[in-house]
């Protein structure tokens, strides 16, 4: 990542904006989420395909050190038990679009400071074609970056995107993630990582677990969880930051102190640069089974490996998902509305 002086910056512009996600986002105020920016048009559209499965796969060996330099023959990879072809292969440092979604509640007030140093440390050892966007949530989801701007790649509008707003109020954990699962859909890269940071506690989201699971399920993106508790805080729940990283074939990460926070963005930079990329068709046309399990293997033949991916997939699109969803809040609001008009009469 790159940090800019007096030169022009250079800002990525990605995505074209869909009507479904606006009705989903809304706008940028307390107990609400912010819309999407409308990007150039002509430049990038929405990627909502699984017409090609792409698993982010890490692969270490019995001391837990990272396996590098494997071949695409060294892979195998099943869907539903039944053995695939891998039709898209890479293992080098390949870039990536990384979202920071960030708790701001009142809870990490005294954290905020080496939370947002281990990002910022993260970014600096990233690939220089690496793009960023930041999610902060408390009460409401914000993205970080100015308005018109989906990603970046300039250090400082990282560093201003995670200062961004004051730690106060609740959580709106699940809105967030959900929320920068669908951003990451404005991407033109292939390769996509959350990394998230949390207690893991929800008091104020909209969305509920299992819409967030689903989501998580039709997204391509492999989410790392970074779990930061305060004991007195009654809504922590690492379980949720476990399954959703399980999930997507990501990492739990659990630092004891705010002094382990920044090697465990080193470790997470390290299963991001040290990933395969495998890619397979799945059969759409004699299996119509929404979920699908994956398992890929790898051997080598002096040594016993040990492979990390997403366990499984929904072929439903994340666009349809958002859009059932904005459905549901809608009816919400007007159930609450009428209800709320009832009152008063």
């Amino acid at each position: 990542m790159r940090e800019t002086g007096s030169k022009p910056r250079r800002i990525l512009f990605v995505g074209l904006l869909c009507a479904c996600f606006a009705l989903t986002l809304g706008a940028a105020r307390v107990g609400r989420t912010e819309a999407t920016p409308v990007a150039p048009p002509g430049v990038f559209t929405i990627s909502d395909n699984v017409n090609l499965v792409l698993l982010d796969v890490s692969v270490k060996d019995r001391r837990g050190g990272f396996v590098t330099g494997l071949k695409k023959d060294n892979f195998h990879v099943f869907e539903d038990g039944h053995a695939r072809d891998i039709t898209q292969f890479a293992n080098v440092d390949t870039p990536v679009t990384i979202g920071l979604v960030v708790d701001n509640s009142g809870s990490m007030r005294l954290k905020r400071q080496e939370v947002i140093a281990a990002g910022l440390a993260f970014a600096k050892q990233s690939n220089p074609k690496d793009q960023f966007f930041v999610v902060n949530f408390n009460n409401s989801v914000v993205r970080g970056l100015p308005p018109k701007m989906l990603f970046t790649d300039d250090l400082q509008q990282l560093r201003a995107a995670l200062y961004y707003g004051a730690p106060v109020g609740q959580t709106a954990l699940y809105d967030a993630i959900g929320y920068a699962l669908k951003h990451l859909e404005y991407s033109h890269l292939e390769k996509r990582t959350l990394i998230v940071v949390s207690d893991g506690g929800d008091n104020v989201s909209r969305a509920s677990f299992p819409d967030l699971m689903k989501l998580i399920e039709a997204s391509r993106a492999t989410v790392y969880t970074v779990g930061l508790y305060d004991p007195e805080d009654h809504d922590l729940n690492p379980g949720v930051l476990r399954k959703v990283a399980m999930v997507s074939g990501g990492q739990f990460f659990e630092p004891q102190t705010l002094e382990e926070v920044t090697p465990v963005f080193q470790k997470i930079s390290d299963y991001i640069r040290n990933c395969y990329t495998i890619g397979y068709i799945p059969d759409d046309l004699t299996d119509r089974r929404v979920v699908r399990n994956v398992k890929v293997t790898a051997t080598e033949a002096d040594r016993k490996l040990v492979v990390r991916t997403r366990t499984s997939y929904i072929t439903t699109p994340l666009s349809e998902l958002t859009a059932d969803q904005s459905r549901k809040d809608i009816q919400r609001r007007d159930i609450h509305q009428t209800d709320m008009q009832q009152r008063t009469q």
